[in-house]
């Protein structure tokens, strides 16, 4: 076993993601939490019952609010791993009831084990996208039981999360992902796994529970509350059975009437929870003592008799029991504070008045149960109610020596808040110049070249450089290029005369074409249909005369339908082949819709004559009356209906309605009407949020602005703000290509601002960039002249706004800029809310803009000279443009194996839904359907429902839209579709969708990658793009895959490889690349078909509708196609069906971003702007727009912040920033670490680490390898789950676990998390005052009410409830768990105690935990992949060690390597001496790891 378990253990944790869950999902994905998993996460952080369920609860609650779907899953044998835990497995019981009886969850425990064909069945009808499961047990048993789980759902091709290590933030929920690989499905299959063995359950105690619950149903036939019911029938089957044991028991067991006292306890301990308030059961003294030896035995009877009477009564629905307070039927610290009272205090005339009724009632119902063990009764009845009432004092005898196990500690009384420490001094303990202004990113990054340059090699390089871009831009649009001149030149423009004149000459040359390439075309349309219908298509695009196009469609007219007889004259009885009847509608259509004014009646009759030979006589007849209807030609008929052919075969063809008028605003093509509405946005200076489908023309109104600028003057600017930095060398490449402007020296029209490279950012008029980059700019308190010049800004793929990293750069961005703007998205769901926030945003600078003109006009400045540049009247107004129409329709593929035959099947979209979907969300806005797909939805509506009432009116040759209709188009066909669906949507109440959806399926397998290209190009589905979310690094192959057509492309690719790829792949010369999501953010790769061919975490809504978007080029193909590549069946249905996520913003503050605010507003030349600048930040959140309890929180984070700046160093009392404020703001990508690694240059750290070889400026291998494991520590922060620590003894070349920080960097780092703690605990108990009270006392799920009035009868009770702890700021649940406010200062403890309607957690405080542990309170170690590099330097040994993907590593090693080098360049800047030896220490390491890193 020892060794198959370490096989198991390495195969199933084989390199686990830490990963968002949910990735955007929203309602159509679900996935599976192993019920027992969920109860080990929490049963280690409580042991009191209330709690233990509120736990459970608030983690549910966070995945339902963040949109997750899920079902909880106990199986039946895992009941049996608690045999020796008889209180866990009254726990289990009860939370599954709570679950079942108080909740909405769907819950399973009708599953046997995970080998029950059962289960088999539900993974394949379900198939979750996940399942939760823990990798540990309470016992070696228990874990090997989660191993053979986890082992078999990854063999199933489900995926597994694991329970340790998941973190929950404002939006999401990360966790460890283990990815089902196929050596899963094979290792499961060789092993013979069997379950744990059953243990006996004990007959004698079932049954006489079952007894005695029938004997209570006859004593409370009317029923009671679940707490009175248990308690009572608990004590009474607990003394009967104890009774018995005693017979045979050793002299040292616990005596009946100790036992008997014990139920009494029992008893007032429930009678104290109907009465006792929640708040009044928190000030009960907590006790941290535990049950004696001696009582154990009695205790863990009464625990299994409260299993089985739990088990009975849920069992059995025919008697009224209320389960309400399911999770409240215990409170171990109030029976232990009874057993305490009596043992030591009781004292006499202590009455309970309305309690007292209650506890009689108890006792005399379990005397009645117990009537079969005499000494039991005669125990409960002499000491009936005795210690509650009468003068009595206590007994002298040993009566209560029982009780002497309980040894009671209680807290002291809560200290006060500490209060704010007064400012320190700031004391360098070293020559850092601390306040001597560093260079920000954008001086650190490298400039490329410049175009003031006079340098000639630099200015050579320059124009070497755009030379390329031009070549670059042409092979993604054609050459476009024009002139573009200021308003002030003034461009010759041609007469009329000119005008008319050259038409003329070009129309007659283009007839003289046509009369020399007629003759050839016919010949190739006789020989090839296909091919020479594209020769004449060629023609037809470059032609512009309207009557050479007429000529030429009609000689295409009657070669086709000559093609067509002959074709029909040979096929006999045969079928036909109809692609030749589509090419003769085909022109029929484009005479009738583009040519109806040159129509003559000969032509119409020759059109009437096509048709009727077709076999359309009604649309014969409609054209020409002279038709006659002819036997003989019957046998050219389609045998189809004119409308059903026209949605059969010819879908892709049909006219889409566009605009035929003119827009002397564009000259390439004639725009559709929303894109007039964006060229009328840029032309108001007003902004616009446009959502519209990939490929649909939205980018055009990005250049038009771009030109609009241009035209404008020499100054103004128009950023363009990308989310990648494959799409920046893409648009700057289109901007090169479509502009030219003279220009004077040192100005340029395109300049580049990436981390990596930077060229002509403070001199070119349209900077292309990354957001993070922008950020920069806007906050950079001497770029604030530059700012003020921009004029537009362009923010393409605007969705990132919800991204899962620097989310929060895009907000900041969209809030900080004064001028218009364009946000450009295909996938956001929500545009309305966004919009409406954008326009509250424009608002506030509507105000903020006419108070600085008002100061401006009554201050000294208004006698300043006027500025060179005027800037033109701009608008404030947000426009929303939405256009949801796809031009090319997409059409879904699976792929399949059948007798040894590769098949490629259409799949039909409306198979992806199901009646629950349908129901609860409806039909998803974008699941289009092609004209064929409605056509065969019809079908099968008609074939499953015979007497469907609406059959005849939706039948294609009688649908209105449809019928006697010659030409039908896209729009038409589109509202057949919504018709269907509607149709299809009212169905549900009549029980008919399932039946469509099984027609409707079909069911791909397995099949080789090579064949699959192979079946593509024999149906011309190629050029395609292949996606897989995971890549890895082999640029040595590069260009031999390229001389064989086959490219890939992703992120860890240099810009040249990937322009590289880009080029070859448009131009034709490569047709099948293999790329990641980096091609899915606007990157202008169109092609034929995209192929999914990697079932990943990654590939979610959002990933899916991005990627597609590149099928179906404009222009060139009719039809996008997208196929599914071993993508299992259920999770196909789910991309298709899945709604794309809302924008709902992220947690936008930092204590770094806080810091550049003020270095902003201190720095700036222009105060007033730079102070409206940073309001606009704090004001702004998306996140609590319309939610002033949000908003309210976020302004006390900032002042939190403000306060650890202050108290830091970091500000001074005016809020000016001093100290190391410039190294923390350049390092601010790694809060908290930025700040860690100032504390450790205060303390002087560095330099008694960096001592060099004595005699030399050198420094030895293990200070590099020391100062590497300190900065690993710092920014390599990966953390891995708790059960890799495992593997310590199995590694080749890695130690793999990072080991901790030397001893006084170790202090260090706890000096800075106390200090932490403590501000972040009082920002938390001033939060605390915002928390929703009344929500609060409610269950999270639940929302079980636990708010009631305090009970004030009772000496007793007051004195139970006399502790003064203070839990002002703690969730009353975890009250009863003895937390207190004080435990807000423990960061370990804050997300328990905390208050979940607060808003935050532990993860917005800027702590750097040096050691982590997961639910179940194991250390997660970090990974050593830094460490581990810099001693190995293989990249080959971090994949096989370190659990790291290829691709992965390479960035993260590329990451520090840039964290090494900013920090090298900072120290550098504030230290004068350049032989320091840190500086130099720093510098060594910097070359080193970089030689390191580029023999990768």
């Amino acid at each position: 076993m020892p060794n198959f378990r370490s096989k198991e253990d390495s195969l199933v944790l084989n390199q686990p993601v830490h990963v968002s869950l949910l990735n955007d999902f929203v309602e159509s994905e679900l996935f599976v939490i192993d019920g027992d998993s969920l109860l080990l996460m929490w049963l280690y952080n409580d042991k009191e019952y209330l709690p233990f369920f509120y736990l459970v609860e608030r983690f549910l609650l966070d995945f339902t609010q963040k949109g997750g779907k899920y079902t909880i899953v106990f199986f039946k044998d895992a009941e049996q791993l608690y045999q020796n835990y008889p209180h866990i497995l009254f726990l289990r019981t009860t939370l599954i009831q709570h679950l079942k009886q108080n909740t909405d969850i769907d819950s399973h425990t009708e599953f046997f084990n995970c080998l029950s064909p059962e289960w088999q069945i539900f993974l394949k009808e379900s198939y979750p996208y996940f399942m939760i499961i823990s990798d540990t047990g309470l016992t070696s048993l228990q874990t090997d039981y989660l191993q053979i789980l986890i082992s078999h759902t990854l063999s199933k091709k489900i995926n597994v999360v694991l329970t340790s290590g998941q973190e929950s933030d404002t939006l999401r929920v990360h966790g460890y992902h283990v990815q089902s690989m196929y050596k899963h499905r094979t290792f499961f299959q060789q092993v013979n796994y069997t379950t744990p063995p059953v243990w006996l359950s004990l007959k004698n105690l079932q049954e006489e529970v079952r007894q005695t619950v029938l004997l209570l149903k006859r004593i409370w036939p009317e029923g009671s509350n679940i707490r009175q019911v248990l308690c009572v029938l608990t004590c009474a089957v607990g003394l009967k059975m104890y009774s018995r044991m005693l017979e045979n028991a050793n002299t040292g067991a616990l005596a009946l009437e100790d036992a008997a006292d014990l139920c009494r306890m029992q008893c007032l301990s429930v009678a104290f929870l109907f009465h006792l308030s929640l708040s009044q059961r928190a000030h009960i003294r907590t006790a941290h003592s535990h049950w004696t030896q001696q009582v154990l035995p009695f205790i863990n009877m009464q625990q299994q008799c409260a299993y089985f009477v739990l088990k009975q009564l849920t069992e059995k629905s025919d008697w009224k029991l209320n389960l309400t307070y399911l999770p409240d039927l215990r409170d171990t610290s109030l029976l232990k504070n009874l057993a305490y009272y009596y043992e030591t205090e009781y004292c006499t005339g202590i009455y309970l008045f309305l309690i007292i009724c209650f506890f009689k009632c108890l006792i005399i119902i379990i005397r009645l149960l117990s009537k079969k063990s005499t000494m039991a009764v005669v125990l409960l009845y002499e000491h009936n109610i005795s210690y509650i009432g009468g003068t009595r004092k206590p007994k002298t005898s040993n009566k209560y020596h029982i009780y002497t196990y309980i040894l009671y500690v209680f807290f002291s009384d809560d200290p006060a808040v500490i209060s704010l420490i007064k400012e320190k001094e700031f004391d360098e303990l070293r020559h850092w110049h601390s306040g001597k202004p560093l260079s920000d990113d954008y001086d650190r990054t490298p400039c490329n070249h410049d175009a003031k340059s006079k340098d000639p090699l630099e200015i050579r390089g320059i124009q070497k450089l755009q030379r390329f871009y031009r070549l670059y831009g042409r092979s993604l649009e054609g050459n476009i290029s024009k002139t573009v001149v200021t308003q002030t030149d003034v461009p010759l423009v041609p007469t009329s005369t000119n005008v008319a004149v050259r038409k003329k000459k070009k129309s007659h040359k283009e007839q003289e074409q046509w009369e020399a390439l007629s003759m050839l075309i016919e010949k190739e349309i006789k020989k090839n249909v296909a091919f020479g219908i594209d020769r004449l298509e060629n023609f037809l695009k470059k032609c512009q005369s309207q009557s050479v196009k007429f000529a030429a469609e009609m000689a295409g007219l009657h070669v086709c339908f000559e093609v067509w007889k002959e074709h029909c004259g040979k096929q006999g009885e045969k079928s036909k082949d109809l692609s030749i009847a589509v090419q003769v509608m085909r022109r029929v259509h484009e005479l009738l819709e583009k040519y109806e004014d040159l129509l003559q009646k000969s032509h119409q009759q020759m059109l009437a004559k096509c048709l009727n030979y077709l076999g359309f006589e009604n649309l014969a007849c409609s054209l020409s009356s002279q038709v006659i209807l002819k036997n003989k030609i019957a046998k050219y008929a389609t045998e189809v209906g004119a409308s059903r052919f026209q949605l059969q075969y010819m879908g892709s063809f049909l006219f889409r309605d566009e605009r035929r008028d003119p827009d002397p605003r564009v000259h390439n093509f004639i725009p559709d009407s929303w894109q007039r509405e964006l060229l009328d946005v840029v032309d108001n200076n007003e902004s616009a949020v446009i959502v519209a489908p990939t490929s649909s023309g939205k980018t055009y109104a990005s250049y038009y602005c771009m030109e609009k600028v241009l035209k404008e003057s020499n100054e103004g600017v128009v950023v363009y703000v990308s989310p990648t930095k494959a799409l920046v060398n893409q648009v700057v490449a289109t901007i090169y290509n479509r502009f030219t402007k003279t220009l004077p020296h040192g100005i340029t029209i395109c300049g580049v601002f990436t981390r990596d490279y930077r060229h002509d950012v403070m001199n070119c008029q349209v900077l292309v960039t990354v957001p993070q980059c922008l950020e920069i700019l806007l906050l950079s308190p001497h770029c604030q002249k530059w700012v003020k010049r921009i004029r537009y800004v362009i923010f393409d793929e605007v969705h990132c706004l919800g991204g899962e990293i620097g989310a929060e750069v895009w907000e900041h961005l969209l809030v900080m800029i004064q001028c218009p703007f364009l946000a450009l998205s295909a996938t956001i769901s929500n545009p309305d809310y966004l919009t409406e926030w954008l326009q509250s945003v424009k608002r506030y600078w509507q105000e903020a803009e006419g108070r600085m003109k008002e100061e401006m006009s009554t201050s000294a400045m208004k006698h300043a000279r006027t500025p060179k540049l005027q800037n033109p009247k701009k608008s404030h107004r947000v426009r929303l443009v939405l256009h949801g129409e796809r031009y090319n329709d997409l059409e879904k593929y699976v792929c399949s194996v059948k007798d040894d035959d590769f098949v490629i099947e259409h799949y039909h979209p409306c198979a992806a839904l199901t009646v629950d979907h349908i129901e609860k969300y409806g039909i998803p806005s974008d699941l289009a359907l092609s004209p064929r797909e409605s056509l065969q939805l019809y079908d099968t509506m008609v074939k499953v429902w015979r007497k469907w009432p609406r059959a005849q009116d939706l039948d294609p040759e009688e649908f209105l839209s449809f019928k006697n209709k010659i030409v039908i188009k896209k729009a038409d066909a589109r509202n057949y579709e919504h018709e269907l669906k509607k149709e299809l949507t009212n169905w549900i109440a009549r029980g008919q969708k399932d039946k469509v959806m099984k027609n409707l399926k079909t069911y791909p397998l397995q099949i080789k990658f090579g064949r699959f290209v192979e079946k593509l190009k024999a149906m011309d589905k190629l050029p395609d793009i292949f996606l897989r979310l995971r890549w890895q690094r082999h640029a040595s192959r590069q260009r031999l895959l390229a001389n064989r057509g086959i490219g890939y492309h992703h992120a860890s690719m240099t810009a040249k490889q990937k322009q590289f790829v880009e080029m070859l792949f448009r131009m034709g010369y490569i047709q099948v690349v293999t790329a990641t999501s980096t091609l899915a953010l606007g990157i202008n790769m169109p092609c034929k078909s995209v192929v999914f061919s990697e079932n990943s975490v990654y590939l979610d809504a959002l990933n899916y509708r991005q990627m597609s978007g590149r099928a179906g080029r404009r222009g060139q193909d009719l039809i996008g196609n997208v196929f599914f590549y071993d993508i299992p069946m259920p999770k196909v249905e789910k991309l298709i069906k899945s709604n794309v996520p809302e924008l709902k913003g992220n947690f936008p503050f930092s204590i770094s971003l806080v810091l550049r605010l003020m270095l902003l507003a201190a720095k700036a030349d222009d105060k007033e702007d730079a102070k409206a600048k940073v309001l606009s930040v704090l004001k702004h959140p998306l996140i609590s727009f319309k939610q002033q309890r949000r908003n309210k929180m976020l302004k006390i984070y900032f002042i939190f912040s403000v306060q650890f700046l202050l108290k830091e160093g970091y500000l001074d009392q005016e809020c000016n920033p001093m100290g190391f404020a410039g190294l923390v703001c350049h390092l601010h990508y790694h809060e908290p670490s930025n700040f860690v690694l100032v504390s450790f240059l205060v303390k002087g750290l560095f330099h008694k680490l960096c001592q060099p070889i004595k005699g030399s400026t050198v420094f030895s291998e293990s200070v590099m390898e020391e100062l590497v494991l300190v900065l690993a520590n710092l920014f390599g922060r990966i953390y891995l789950p708790a059960c890799t620590m495992k593997f310590r003894k199995k590694f080749c070349q890695s130690k793999v676990f990072l080991e901790d920080l030397p001893e006084d960097f170790a202090a260090a780092v706890d000096e800075y998390n106390s200090k932490v703690e403590k501000n972040f605990a009082c920002f938390l108990l001033t939060v605390a005052k915002l928390a929703d009270t009344e929500q609060e006392y409610k269950l999270p799920l639940s929302k079980i009410d636990f708010t009631q009035k305090e009970y004030g009868h009772s000496k007793l009770a007051s004195y139970l409830t006399s502790s003064t702890k203070s839990a002002t700021a703690v969730s009353p649940f975890m009250w009863l768990s003895g937390m207190t406010d004080q435990d807000l200062f423990a960061a370990e403890k804050v997300n328990r105690a905390v208050l979940r309607t607060a808003g935050v957690n532990i993860g917005n405080a800027p702590l750097l935990w040096r050691e982590k542990l997961d639910y179940q309170g194991r250390r997660m170690p970090l990974n050593a992949y830094a460490l581990d590099f810099y001693k190995h330097g293989s990249l080959v040994a971090l994949v096989k060690d370190n659990w790291l993907h290829e691709g992965d590593a390479y960035k993260l090693l590329k990451d520090f390597l840039l964290v090494i080098k900013s920090v090298r360049v900072s120290l550098g800047e504030l230290c004068d001496n350049p032989d320091d030896n840190v500086v130099l220490a720093f510098q060594q390491l910097s070359e080193s790891y970089e030689a390191k890193l580029y023999k990768v």
